[in-house]
């Protein structure tokens, strides 16, 4: 963590770039290690959408809208951080930026994942989106990790 703006976290894992590239950016892989089903593949500028398949988180519906896709090297896309509530409405709410940069590593690939932007949430909203998904992010890498293993 750099601020409390900025979630950014680093994995060394032992898989080459081109087979983490696929994990994070083919939407079965991604959903498979992120546990979301998504509907349809990542193209930039649209949406992806799903549910997740956590167990007792299925009942909330996953979006996301692709940003870049930079083979190999960087993928972003935005999204309502932490937006649980499905009571809540939070299409008129900012989004914040999640990229996955890839860079070949002692055999492997470090991998770093920055969630930024959670400055332009609602007050009410950016401790507990922050706090959130530092710990998801976590979680995150260890998953992704265990996939391509």
């Amino acid at each position: 963590m750099s601020s409390t703006n900025e979630i950014r976290q680093h994995k060394l894992i032992q898989a080459p770039p081109s087979r983490l590239w696929r994990a994070i950016t083919d939407a079965a892989e991604f959903g498979a290690w992120f546990r979301v089903k998504l509907e349809s593949p990542f193209v930039v500028g649209r949406e992806t959408a799903g549910h997740i398949t956590h167990p007792g988180w299925e009942h909330v519906r996953f979006t996301l809208r692709t940003e870049a896709i930079e083979p190999e090297t960087r993928f972003a896309y935005r999204w309502h951080p932490y937006a649980i509530d499905m009571n809540r409405d939070y299409s008129d709410e900012p989004m914040t930026l999640v990229e996955f940069l890839l860079e070949p590593r002692d055999g492997g690939t470090l991998l770093t994942i920055v969630e930024s932007g959670f400055d332009q949430l609602p007050p009410g909203r950016i401790d507990e989106a922050f706090r959130m998904n530092e710990r998801g992010w976590t979680e995150q890498l260890d998953n992704i990790a265990a996939h391509v293993a």
